[in-house]
């Protein structure tokens, strides 16, 4: 083969690729929508008034019989939601490795959760139920779609190019999420304007959510290619792949030993944005234009945020960069403990804090991680990251939850959530992250 005719593949396949990336990017342009409209902004403090509309004298509302104070029960159905997508990510991280079809898994976990997420337009009334159940489907479906479109990075990207292209991924869903939050905050502020009342401008919020998740969906679908694979096992086991792959991490401790860290410092931060707007209407007593305005905010300075730590990894390495990531979001959060009530210009600047760590904490996390698999077993070990991501972040919820439950303070609730970070920095730095990647049996990046 002619050196002409080499340099000509290569040029296709680097075109080949950074089309399957752009395309790859969508998914967070996407779904990220839900994550900050709907998870971080509306449906907390919606559903909380949906159920305390349902309590009982003393406060309390009875799914299923057991008495819970309704202003934990959006935290319970967040960590109930965790439960469900525990159970069902071995099977589609399992399913993706034996069959190689990963975009029907994907296509069928986002339109499960964007139909879900559409939904929501029932919600009102008394109706905390409804909003339970399909925040659990929701949810659980965001989170198993992960498994899939996480594992297609190290198909995509080189190792040189991994944490470039998950920062520009979580800068694409920042990017939508600030764009959506704009039409959000327009319409809530002016909905006399638009003839419909403050609940109704808020369940059109969060199907507008579920439907814009749906159309860009279409997009990944278009452009990632499914992979054959050489795997010659018939069916798919997907809790005894799960035990596989535990027991192949064996071989891999420190692999193991960085997903533990990250389940923990992990679950701190999906939990603050997934309460972070109910501790600001019912603690500090912020109205929900300034809440979307907050989170708006996060997003605006995210996308940034994302891409410049991308940029001190490179000359730092990203062990460290997330190392000064957690340390900076312990200090947001003591902050948060002494924050007055209907003090906006403090939240403001908590939100800025919170928006420049924290698409790059999420995204270089990772990328790091990335490295650390084994290769041919991307979606297998993907499917184990996801649940120490969005899977086994169950804690922090019911931490919250049952915080409140006992305390009836949500400042208690909040300063909770710091030993997460504390406990996360101290096993981060015990793993020596050059070492795992060799022997995960994959090259060293002169950074990392």
């Amino acid at each position: 083969m002619g050196t002409d005719t080499v340099r000509a593949r290569a040029v296709d396949e680097a075109a080949e690729r950074r089309r399957e990336q752009r395309g790859w990017y969508f998914y967070d342009w996407a779904c990220s929508v839900y994550s900050t409209s709907v998870l971080t902004v509306f449906l907390g403090p919606y559903l909380t008034s949906v159920a305390k509309s349902a309590a009982d004298p003393d406060g309390y509302v009875h799914p299923l019989g057991v008495p819970v104070r309704a202003g934990s029960f959006f935290a319970y159905c967040v960590s109930a939601s965790v439960v469900v997508a525990i159970l069902v990510m071995p099977l589609a991280g399992a399913a993706a490795d034996r069959t190689g079809r990963k975009k029907p898994l994907l296509a069928l976990c986002a339109y499960l959760g964007a139909s879900a997420t559409t939904g929501l337009f029932l919600l009102d009334g008394d109706r905390y139920l409804l909003g339970g159940l399909l925040l659990i489907v929701a949810n659980a479906s965001v989170a198993v779609s992960m498994v899939v479109y996480n594992s297609y990075l190290p198909l995509i990207a080189p190792p040189e190019e991994r944490d470039a292209v998950s920062s520009r991924g979580w800068a694409f869903g920042y990017a939508a999420g600030a764009l959506v939050l704009i039409a959000n905050l327009v319409l809530f502020t002016a909905h006399d304007s638009f003839g419909v009342s403050e609940s109704t401008a808020v369940r059109i919020c969060l199907a507008a959510a579920g439907l814009w998740w749906g159309a860009f969906t279409l997009i990944p679908l278009r452009r990632l290619r499914d992979r054959r694979t050489t795997s010659t096992a018939e069916g798919v086991h997907g809790w005894r792949q799960l035990a596989a792959t535990v027991r192949d991490m064996r071989r891999t401790p420190l692999t193991l030993a960085f997903l533990l860290a990250y389940l923990v410092y992990n679950d701190g931060i999906q939990t603050v944005i997934s309460q972070a707007s109910v501790y600001g209407s019912q603690e500090l007593g912020l109205g929900q234009s300034t809440l979307i305005a907050a989170v708006l905010l996060v997003q605006v300075l995210a996308v940034g945020g994302a891409l410049g730590m991308g940029r001190l990894a490179r000359t730092y390495g990203a062990k460290r960069t997330i190392l000064g990531s957690l340390v900076a979001w312990t200090a947001t959060l003591a902050a948060g403990y002494f924050l007055p009530a209907g003090a906006p210009a403090g939240f403001f600047a908590l939100a800025a804090c919170i928006g420049l760590v924290l698409g790059g904490s999420q995204a270089l996390s990772r990328s790091l991680f990335s490295h650390l698999v084994p290769p041919g077993k991307e979606a297998e070990y993907f499917s184990a990251y996801e649940m120490s991501d969005r899977g086994m972040s169950w804690l922090g919820p019911l931490l919250f939850g049952v915080t409140y439950q006992l305390t009836g303070s949500y400042r208690d609730a909040i300063i909770s959530l710091v030993v997460f970070f504390a406990l996360g920095f101290v096993l981060l730095a015990r793993v020596p992250v050059r070492e795992a990647v060799r022997d995960a049996g994959n090259p060293v990046p002169e950074r990392i």
